[in-house]
């Protein structure tokens, strides 16, 4: 076989041996090469060619196989990635919701000079109110007031104390211009403190809510609430 080629080389014809040869090349060639070497090269060359598709072939079967197993792992981290945010997503929840409602002490004793650690307490208690809050105290002043002030708007108060006391109507009235509504009413039936939150939370409290921490006492949330609320207000 020649290859003519023309440019500024001199001739016209100028021979060069081939490079490669196509599939169907060597099947032309075969055609016209008819010596016994000729046809068992031309049967090599043709099975060569015949191995590489074969290969191609497998070689794209494989790559498919692998571009499935690759969407297939894709397709479950995306899947594992989601689960694991909606897990996260859980935690979260469950971590507001520890942060907005914390876990208090339903009993123990403040000694004397906790003063502020008392009082935290206090308005801690106050501040999970939502609809009412009822104060059973004998000696309620002006502080015990300005500790309600914490109370979330609209919460009732209800302030139950003896006609001795220092509270007075008029400090009641000016509470309730910025933080209604209190009302104050009297009894000397009740020796021991009480707050109730809700109507469903009782606390049996030591020592006089003015007094928190100016002397050693003890607290206790009651665990019968459902049934001593209604006893304790109906006894007032």
């Amino acid at each position: 076989m020649t290859l003519n080629s023309k440019g500024d080389r001199r001739g016209s014809n100028i021979k060069y041996h081939p490079f490669a040869f196509t599939e169907q090349g060597v099947a032309m060639l075969s055609a016209v090469l008819r010596s016994e070497r000729a046809i068992k090269v031309s049967i090599e060359i043709m099975n060569a060619f015949v191995q590489m598709r074969h290969y191609l072939r497998g070689n794209i079967a494989i790559a498919n196989r692998l571009d499935a197993v690759e969407n297939r792992f894709n397709a479950r981290f995306v899947e594992h990635d989601i689960k694991f945010e909606k897990i996260d997503e859980n935690f979260s929840k469950i971590f507001n919701q520890l942060d907005a409602s914390p876990q208090r002490a339903k009993e123990g004793v403040f000694f004397k000079g906790q003063i502020f650690d008392a009082y935290a307490f206090f308005q801690d208690i106050i501040k999970t109110a939502t609809k009412e809050i009822v104060i059973i105290d004998g000696y309620v002043d002006l502080s015990v007031l300005e500790r309600l002030a914490v109370k979330k708007k609209n919460v009732a108060v209800k302030i139950f104390t003896n006609p001795k006391a220092e509270l007075q109507k008029i400090d009641v009235d000016q509470f309730n211009t910025q933080y209604p509504t209190a009302v104050m009413d009297f009894t000397k039936k009740m020796h021991d403190r009480f707050l109730i939150i809700d109507n469903k939370e009782l606390y049996h409290i030591g020592a006089s809510l003015k007094d928190l921490g100016k002397a050693c006492f003890a607290f206790e949330k009651m665990e019968d609430a459902k049934t001593l609320i209604p006893a304790i207000l109906a006894a007032l």
